[in-house]
């Protein structure tokens, strides 16, 4: 019987990472993050993982049918044990927090031993959206500092190995100084550790994400000898999928503005027919139905630009820009920079990034609408940027519509993070 690995998940978001590693095996003692709704999708999320371990999903299930907008997830929570809950820590990680968090999690573990850290720190500070909005002040963001406390979570803990994902920024960030320093840092613990850039549309996840994924391991053992932990070694997948006819067709069909935050969605078609959903496990055998198909109502300014934007893409494979469109439509000043601020998700290959600009307008991901009129043409949904991101269909994301955006835009993808966990699995 092969041991459980533990892991602890350091700016857990909305749990894209730990989703991955739990379903390679690994078994989540603590997740810290700050932002609330994230928080409460973690802990909806660990309810249902021991809610499934103990066969009760049918509690889930109801949760979902019965929810209602503005609630929590308290229902569903009171229904598992206290201390699956607790393993939620909202807190900031920080010069006033870290000693408090030790003594959280040090109660929560107990004797346990943690094999394998895992987190992405906020990175605003390292990413190309984030210097240009904030300019000058971005230099002195806390933000930028934060990877010295991941830095001290692998000092207390003394896991074999850790996960570090960020923006491929952090690499030019400061003339690299913040990436020599976490070098020089996790090398005085003891590790070693290798930095790359992963594009997970390489790794089945239909999405031409990149990011930088860092892998630190120990050098030596407890007696001094030299380990053989190293990167994991990914291989490049070829993708034979598509967005349209893989990843979206089996949603009921969406104009602007239509469907429910909660209400639950019954599938157009079966799990057989859809082989990317079931491949990647974005679809179960457990539901014949997902929740969060909802589209943002859209002006008709904004859908006049979307029509004329898909046309373009379908028919030439063109991304329209901003400054050609018809002045009576253009509503920003700026015609310089973010010309490429309406974009359509590409339905015959990869999607190009989500990120969590997501939240504020959906201009950037339009639905690929095979004949669209201003009627039809729409922003994505929810679960369409879940699925994006490869979260299986029962992933319920907490809070307003615009917080669920936020945490997919912030997430790591499931798939990738998977693929990930289990070839370091083989290493343990």
């Amino acid at each position: 019987m092969e041991c459980a690995l533990n892991f602890i998940d350091l700016f857990a978001g909305a749990g894209g990472l730990s989703e991955g590693f739990i379903r390679a095996g690994y078994t989540p003692l603590a997740h810290i993050e700050m932002d609330k709704y994230a928080c409460d999708t973690l802990k909806t999320r660990a309810a249902f993982h021991w809610l499934k371990a103990n066969n009760q999903l049918q509690k889930y299930k109801k949760y979902l049918y019965e929810k209602q907008e503005k609630e929590d997830g308290s229902k569903l929570w009171a229904q598992v044990p206290k201390e699956v809950i607790d393993t939620v820590i909202q807190s900031e990680i920080g010069e006033k927090t870290i000693e408090g968090l030790f003594e959280s999690i040090d109660n929560l573990t107990g004797s346990k031993k943690i094999d394998i850290i895992v987190g992405g720190p906020p990175c605003q500070a390292y990413s190309v959206a984030g210097r240009a909005r904030m300019g000058k002040a971005v230099e002195e963001d806390p933000r930028n500092e934060l990877y010295k406390y991941y830095v001290k979570f692998l000092e207390h803990y003394n896991p074999q190995m850790f996960v570090f994902e960020n923006v491929l920024g952090i690499r030019t960030a400061k003339n690299g100084e913040p990436l020599a320093d976490l070098k020089r840092l996790v090398r005085e613990l003891g590790y070693e550790m290798k930095v790359e850039v992963q594009v997970a549309s390489d790794h089945g996840v239909l999405q031409n994400r990149q990011r930088v994924i860092i892998v630190g391991w120990k050098v030596q053992d407890e007696n001094g000898n030299p380990t053989n932990l190293h990167y994991p070694e990914l291989k490049k997948e070829e993708n034979r999928y598509e967005v349209l006819k893989d990843l979206f067709i089996d949603l009921p069909e969406r104009k602007h503005g239509e469907g429910q935050l909660c209400a639950p969605v019954k599938y157009t078609k079966p799990l057989s027919e859809m082989k990317y959903l079931k491949k990647s496990k974005i679809r179960s055998s457990n539901f014949d139905f997902t929740t969060q198909h909802i589209a943002r109502p859209n002006n008709e300014n904004d859908r006049e630009i979307y029509q004329m934007a898909v046309k373009m893409w379908l028919r030439e494979r063109k991304r329209i820009d901003y400054s050609k469109i018809p002045s009576r439509l253009q509503r920003h000043k700026n015609k310089e920079t973010c010309l490429n601020r309406f974009t359509v998700v590409d339905p015959y290959g990869c999607c190009h990034t989500v990120v969590a600009h997501i939240a504020i307008d959906g201009h950037y991901y339009i639905y690929p609408t095979i004949n669209p009129t201003i009627e039809n043409v729409r922003s994505i949904t929810i679960r369409e940027a879940a699925r994006l991101q490869s979260f299986p269909d029962d992933y319920y994301f907490e809070g307003s519509r615009s917080a669920a955006f936020r945490q997919i835009g912030n997430a790591v993808p499931v798939v990738l993070a998977h693929k990930i966990a289990e070839k370091l699995k083989e290493q343990f």
